[in-house]
């Protein structure tokens, strides 16, 4: 049966330091498009609503709220629905939210935390010494969603008193991810679109600006917010924000198409970024940081370019053409339109709950 889902996310409107809003998207239109029924709430910060790039949309109600008094009308609001998601990483009340969709729970209605964070979030309550208040809800949630992980982020969320947990990876969707017009403010060698956070910030200084001091001849492109003050040299071009309308043509202006994971994601392993995929799907050649699992996802040296460090990644510039690296970002697309769309997510998704406590196909 089609369900009626309430999610309580970041946002659905506007990627301004909101770096898991294509997977939002990716997740619920392919969820509408099979059949459920979805309003996503979302706080009103972090100049979000400002900085849309999304107007009305046609696979979910996004209900946007203010402050503790508008997040616990949209809790009152959402026990209508058959599934209430919250997911981690909300930024504003988030306890708040956290205990407010478990208070809701029924026998009729179920509940998921959905963590797009898995790493982060288990470090902090694995923490020794320190009692998260958010670990003794661990075991109350019917499902537990992560962003990715694999075997090891299940098992310690298992080992938490978690009842469900699925890895639900990043994917790409075939009607916003295709290959983009060569912009000329977007032109260059290796592109980077990545926001500031600070557990990145020395791979990014490995991986993309020592690169670019060692390689005069070579462009770069930086894209994201944040970088504004970040010293670099003088053939890096800062672009600032790319808004998600415009990252087909960043993807495909580039020679190179550079992937950063953040320190706690590359540590655990099979997290795939969202924008692994955008890229492939535009058909861009991508160079990543060397992670585990990463083969899971596609073939190094066929469809992905694995860098161990800077040089490696100097390394593809200098020694590399620009057919062999087009061969690569072609291979990659046929990749993940044949394994990795998000219909076959929602896919997973279903047959998670159907596995569950939802009968979804009654």
């Amino acid at each position: 049966m089609a369900l009626r889902i309430a999610f309580f996310g970041s946002s659905l409107v506007s990627a301004r330091w909101n770096g898991a809003v294509t997977y939002y998207r990716g997740i619920l239109r392919a969820l509408h498009a099979r059949g459920h029924r979805i309003v996503f709430y979302e706080p009103d910060a972090y100049g979000r609503q400002e900085h849309r790039d999304q107007g009305e949309l046609d696979f979910a109600n996004v209900v946007v709220y203010q402050g503790e008094s508008g997040a616990l009308a949209s809790l009152d609001e959402a026990r209508s629905a058959d599934l209430i998601v919250k997911a981690s990483g909300v930024g504003v009340n988030d306890a708040l939210l956290e205990a407010g969709v478990l208070d809701a729970q029924t026998s009729g209605r179920a509940v998921a935390f959905w963590d797009v964070d898995a790493p982060a979030t288990l470090e902090r309550v694995e923490h020794p010494g320190d009692i998260d208040p958010f670990r003794a809800l661990i075991p109350r949630f019917d499902y537990v969603f992560t962003y990715g992980g694999g075997e090891g982020v299940r098992a310690r969320y298992l080992a938490l008193g978690a009842r469900v947990c699925v890895p639900i990876y990043n994917a790409v969707d075939p009607s916003c991810h295709f290959p983009g017009t060569r912009d000329p403010r977007f032109s260059g060698d290796l592109g980077f679109l990545a926001n500031r956070l600070p557990d990145r910030e020395s791979r990014c200084d490995e991986f993309f600006f020592s690169v670019a001091r060692k390689s005069p001849d070579s462009q770069f492109v930086l894209g994201g917010s944040g970088w504004e003050d970040k010293p670099r040299s003088s053939n890096v071009r800062y672009v600032g924000h790319v808004y998600t309308h415009e990252h087909n043509d960043f993807n495909s202006s580039n020679r190179l198409l550079l992937n950063v994971n953040r320190d706690s994601m590359a540590a655990a392993g099979f997290s795939p970024a969202t924008r692994i995929f955008e890229a492939a799907g535009a058909g861009a050649c991508i160079v990543s940081d060397a992670w585990e699992g990463i083969e899971s996802f596609f073939e190094p040296g066929r469809e992905i370019l694995v860098a161990q460090n800077g040089d490696d990644v100097g390394r593809y510039l200098r020694d590399w053409s620009r057919t062999s690296l087009a061969a690569i970002g072609a291979a990659a697309r046929r990749r993940v339109l044949a394994e990795h769309t998000y219909d076959q997510r929602a896919a997973e998704v279903e047959k998670a709950l159907a596995g569950g406590r939802l009968e979804l196909a009654s």
